[in-house]
C-alpha cells in the first residue's frame, strides 16, 4: 500500500491511501455489500457502510499510477471546495476516471463489479487514521493479495481504455505509433490522465 500526503487540503481529508489486490475472490459480494450499506439503518448501516468506505476500482481500466493519483487529487480537490458531484469523495474518483459526466455509468465501468480479479482500494481520510488500520480495513474488505502498485502495467486492459475514451486508430497520434506499442501506451496514458485533470474546468 502506499500513502499520498496533501497538507494543503482540509486534516480531515489530506491523506489519500491506495492498494492493489490481485486474485480477488470476492468482489460480486463486495459490491452487494456496498449497495445494500448505502441503505442500511441504525447501527448496523453505520458499521457497513464505514466497513466499505473505500473507492473500489476496476484495476484493468487504470493506465498508470499518475492517472489514479489525478483523479484521486481532483475528487479531493471538489471536496475541498464543496463542489462534489457525487454523494462521496470515493465515488468522485470513479466519476473523474469516466471520460463522461454521467455518474451511473463511471461506477458501473469503474466500480468493482462481480467479474473482477484485480481492484485497486483508495481510502481518502485524516491522518488519525494510520496506515497500518486503513490497510487492515482494506485486507478485512476485500479477499486477495496485495502487491505493489508497480504490478499494474501487467493489468491496464488498453483496448477498453481506448474504447472508452473513444481513441481509436483513425486518431493521428495513434496511427503514428502503430508499430510501437509501448509508445501507443504511453500517448495513451498522456491523453487519459489530461481527460481527467481537465474534466472539471470542461465542466
Amino acid at each position: 500500500m502506499e500513502s499520498l500526503h496533501f497538507l494543503h487540503f482540509d486534516a480531515r481529508h489530506s491523506q489519500a491511501h491506495i492498494a492493489l489486490f490481485r486474485n480477488v475472490t470476492n468482489a460480486g459480494a463486495l459490491k452487494s455489500r456496498i449497495i445494500a450499506a448505502a441503505t442500511a439503518q441504525g447501527e448496523f448501516g453505520e458499521t457497513e457502510r464505514e466497513a466499505v468506505n473505500f473507492a473500489f476500482i476496476d484495476a484493468r481500466l487504470i493506465t498508470s499510477k499518475l492517472h489514479l493519483e489525478t483523479a484521486i487529487y481532483q475528487a479531493m480537490l471538489a471536496e475541498s471546495q464543496s463542489g462534489l458531484r457525487t454523494r462521496t469523495v470515493h465515488s468522485e474518483i470513479l466519476y473523474n476516471l469516466n471520460p463522461t459526466h454521467n455518474i451511473t455509468e463511471a461506477i458501473r465501468r469503474y466500480g468493482v463489479s462481480e467479474t473482477n480479479a484485480d481492484v485497486l482500494v483508495v481510502r481518502i481520510d485524516s491522518p488519525d487514521l494510520s496506515p497500518e488500520a486503513v490497510q487492515q480495513k482494506m485486507k478485512d474488505a476485500v479477499i486477495g493479495t496485495v502487491v505493489p502498485l508497480s504490478e499494474l502495467e501487467s493489468i491496464t486492459d488498453w483496448a477498453s481504455v481506448k474504447k472508452y475514451h473513444k481513441l481509436n486508430n483513425t486518431e493521428k497520434a495513434i496511427q503514428e505509433t502503430a508499430k510501437n506499442p509501448s509508445r501507443e501506451r504511453a500517448i495513451v496514458d498522456q491523453i487519459v490522465i489530461s481527460s481527467v485533470a481537465m474534466k472539471s474546468v470542461m465542466g
